[in-house]
């Protein structure tokens, strides 16, 4: 299981997202980023933010 804090993506958010993969849990931190915090997620951004993803 993967998981990544909203938080550590610099957001001051409790949200966390799980999945199995990591790219299970970019499929989901994209929509939630663009619908709490009306970021749209770039492909820069994304690189970044993978690498805050964690081991549950």
């Amino acid at each position: 299981m993967k998981e990544l804090k909203c938080r550590d993506a610099g957001f001051d958010c409790d949200a966390v997202v799980h999945g199995e993969t990591v790219d299970d849990v970019m499929a989901q931190a994209g929509p939630h980023a663009k619908e709490a915090h009306g970021v749209d997620v770039t492909p820069e951004m994304a690189g970044q933010i993978r690498g805050l993803v964690r081991d549950a």
